[in-house]
């Protein structure tokens, strides 16, 4: 497949090339709005980097499992990937397994700089990087390309933000993005922060909250729920109660966590190689301990990982806007996956989206006008809004 760039693509491939010649910074941030072609822009740096160099050794890697094969899959699509690239997680990329006899993982431990092979780190989505692993990825010395979208929310946790003030910048739609229709409405939520209600295509709907078959049309989807869907919240309240009434769809009988579950991780836990916002589906669970010291012995696979996560989980955490605090050393914080607000929910993207418009009384302008365009950015092809 033969890679046309824009004018403002092939900027910055210049950039980045005099950049990764050169000797000055380890890094540099590169920031595209959805619909920029930030994955063409890296499919045509690929091919550059091993045309100029046929040894070269380029590691692309995201958050979470699940955002890495989205990033393998693009790439693949623009037929720029080597055999010697790596595609996955940051995790798997440094980090390597603490295992017992039995084979259980019980931590991580970054691996030498001797054993890092690679020459260059593309980082995807680097604003949900945390600063403890950006100073190891930092370690290795090596050159590091990290690559976002600044017309996001912030990170979900801390301050430190790759993509608060990217160096070089994407900001013209790609020619071949012009007649999405999601990133249409993506941008109108970048500049005005208001979507109209209407039919943008027969899979981008924005509905008025109001309308009698909204209801009808909400009941159908949430039956039929899958790993494909994706539904988005502002209020962590409404966050809970579709997670209830999806449950209830899917007949669980359990208002307690079961085998099939969905789940996300609340926290980050860098030892168990866990991060805030990874979704995944129960495979086994069981109740261990007393009272309130009782917590969940779970085995969970995670979206994109091939190993499966033995994990002890609180139990307050679960449909609870207000969990008891830390009262049980060691344990993870996890509640159902089904739905997400749209904060957690960063990194991440789905063949079909619900987002449910909710707008916190304090919340700024700006604030807002990142938190829909982020919300909107989290679909693929079906995009369904709930709003007035």
């Amino acid at each position: 497949m033969k890679i046309e760039l824009s004018k403002n693509q092939s900027s910055v491939i210049a950039d980045i090339i005099s950049w990764y010649k050169g000797n000055k910074s380890q890094y540099i941030t590169l920031g595209g709005y959805a619909g920029t072609g930030k994955t063409t822009l890296l499919g045509y740096l690929n091919n550059l980097l091993h045309n100029m160099d046929n040894d070269v050794r380029i590691a692309y890697c995201s958050y979470t499992g699940k955002a890495s094969l989205v990033l393998k899959k693009k790439l693949l699509e623009t037929k720029s990937l080597k055999i010697s690239d790596y595609v996955g997680t940051i995790h798997g990329l440094i980090y390597k397994p603490v295992i017992n006899e039995k084979g259980k993982i019980l931590g991580w431990t970054k691996i030498s700089n001797d054993d890092f092979v690679y020459d260059l780190i593309v980082i995807d989505e680097a604003s949900m990087v945390s600063e403890d692993i950006w100073n190891d990825l930092l370690s290795f010395g090596r050159r590091i390309l990290a690559v976002g979208d600044h017309g996001q929310l912030p990170p979900i946790e801390g301050k430190f933000n790759l993509m608060s003030e990217p160096i070089l910048r994407l900001e013209e739609i790609y020619r071949q993005e012009k007649n999405n229709p999601i990133i249409e409405i993506s941008r109108i939520a970048r500049e005005y922060g208001d979507i109209p209600v209407r039919e943008y295509s027969s899979t981008v709907i924005k509905f008025d909250r109001n309308d009698d078959y909204v209801q009808d049309f909400l009941t159908d989807t949430f039956s039929s729920y899958n790993q494909n869907l994706m539904v988005l919240t502002g209020y962590n309240r409404t966050r809970i109660q579709i997670n209830k009434e999806v449950r209830k769809l899917l007949q669980f009988e359990s208002s307690k966590p079961q085998t099939g579950d969905r789940v996300i991780c609340l926290k980050n836990n860098h030892d168990e190689g866990i991060y805030n916002g990874m979704l995944g589906s129960i495979v086994s669970i069981t109740t261990e301990g007393k009272g309130s010291k009782a917590y969940y012995e779970t085995e969970v696979q995670f979206d994109g990982e091939d190993q499966i996560y033995f994990l002890n989980i609180d139990i307050s955490h679960f449909n609870n806007i207000s969990p008891t605090p830390d009262i049980i050393q060691n344990v993870n914080y996890f509640d159902f996956g089904y739905a997400l607000t749209v904060h957690k929910a960063q990194g991440s993207q789905c063949e079909k989206v619900v987002l449910f418009e909710e707008r916190f009384p304090k919340m700024d302008d700006d604030t807002w006008r990142r938190w829909l365009y982020t919300g909107v950015t989290r679909a693929v092809s079906q995009l369904y809004i709930i709003g007035k």
